[in-house]
């Protein structure tokens, strides 16, 4: 008896999940019938809309509270409004990220996409060598590694998989045609990236997401674990680290920064410093963060908190 309630369970929670994965399916399939910027621009309402009546919207509040006491409650519910409508132009620019990205030095005009750090992007390309690019949630994050597939910059991306299974499928299938080499985030995935670095290829990062078997630092002030993968991995290949951000500019246009090399602090033998290294990368994304804030996915429980909602 028990096993078949549980295998009704588990059958439950799976047609749950197709059931989730063919709704977004479905209106992202409506988005495509419509004009880029009609279908951003109404999937940014649809979500402003929709977002402040779900339970992660008392989440996000609680985030920007404590990322930033000296702000009004209407500044901050500004910025969760601006939030959602952020994850709103995400989700519809996947259905249209191949025309997003139109950037191209030879024009004089510019188009949808404008790039900073082309010299470094030429540098990387015409003198290959190991190397890691960090970034966080801002913006629409997905376009760095079209960027760099765009300049023949090779890079192979951890990522982390929704959830939900069937969604997942789709959204590998949709990177790996677009953003070269992927690398789901699991058990081994940092044995993959320590290959692609000692083979001489290149690694991207997101450093932003919640690790509960990180290193202790702070972020906004706030005590946080951070994933110190990237400061292993650096100890290990003597790479060099390089941080991007995407901004959105107005009227769904995007630009996209290459930031030159950090220098990684190290300890008084020499050695990187590995929680120094976690930090630095918070700090960065923190600056980043609060130039744009409502750019940046504060729905995301990176300070472990939910729980306490």
């Amino acid at each position: 008896m028990r096993m078949v309630i549980t295998r009704l369970v588990l059958g439950f929670r799976n047609f749950r999940q197709w059931l989730v994965a063919q709704l977004a399916f479905g209106f992202l399939n409506i988005l495509k019938l419509l004009p880029a910027d009609t279908a951003i621009n109404f999937a940014d309402r649809l979500t402003r809309a929709i977002g402040p009546r779900l339970r992660r919207h008392k989440l996000m509040l609680r985030n920007l509270r404590n990322a930033f006491p000296e702000k009004s409650e209407a500044e901050i519910e500004t910025i969760a409004l601006n939030s959602w409508g952020n994850m709103g132009r995400l989700a519809a620019e996947y259905v249209f990220l191949d025309q997003l990205f139109d950037f191209d030095p030879a024009q004089d005009k510019p188009g949808r996409v404008e790039v900073s750090g082309i010299p470094i992007f030429m540098d990387l390309r015409d003198n290959p060598r190991p190397f890691i690019v960090f970034t966080a949630h801002t913006a629409n994050f997905e376009l760095l590694p079209v960027a760099g597939a765009a300049f023949g910059v090779d890079v192979t991306v951890l990522f982390r998989p929704p959830n939900n299974p069937y969604i997942a499928e789709k959204v590998f299938q949709f990177r790996a045609a677009r953003m070269g080499h992927l690398v789901p985030s699991h058990a081994g995935s940092s044995f993959a990236l320590a290959r692609t670095l000692e083979a001489g290829g290149s690694v991207g990062v997101l450093v932003d997401q919640k690790f509960t078997r990180g290193v202790e630092t702070r972020f906004f002030g706030q005590p946080v674990q951070t994933n110190p993968l990237l400061a292993k991995l650096v100890r290990q290949f003597g790479c060099e680290v390089y941080p991007a951000r995407c901004i959105r500019l107005p009227g769904n246009r995007y630009r996209l920064e290459l930031e030159p090399a950090i220098t990684l602090p190290r300890d008084e033998k020499g050695r990187l410093d590995v929680t120094a290294t976690a930090q630095l990368l918070n700090d960065r994304v923190e600056a980043w963060v609060r130039e744009y804030p409502d750019q940046w996915l504060w729905y995301h429980d990176r300070w472990n908190i939910k729980h306490t909602l």
